[in-house]
């Protein structure tokens, strides 16, 4: 799985979907998700991460497709930060 990097319309918001990584237990595969939330002051400027949360994978889909729904765009801008 990759990640995957999400923008609000007003580009003010941004989530990031992941895969999680157990790293107390490396050889365990955990089906989850983690997905952090933040802020955008300045486009050219590192976001501010707020939180994250660690979701089940079809719960992470739902949420990702609601939010695309919602008119969020996939972005690679941020990419360099992460």
């Amino acid at each position: 799985m990759e990640e995957f990097t999400l923008i609000n319309n007003d580009r003010s918001r941004i989530k990031v979907f992941k895969p999680f990584e157990d790293i107390s237990n490396p050889s365990s595969s955990i089906n989850a998700m983690e997905i952090s939330y933040g802020c955008v002051y300045k486009r050219s400027s590192k976001p501010v991460m707020k939180g994250s949360r660690v979701e089940s994978i079809d719960d992470a889909r739902n949420e990702y497709k609601k939010l695309l729904e919602e008119g969020w765009k996939k972005t690679s801008i941020f990419k360099s930060y992460f």
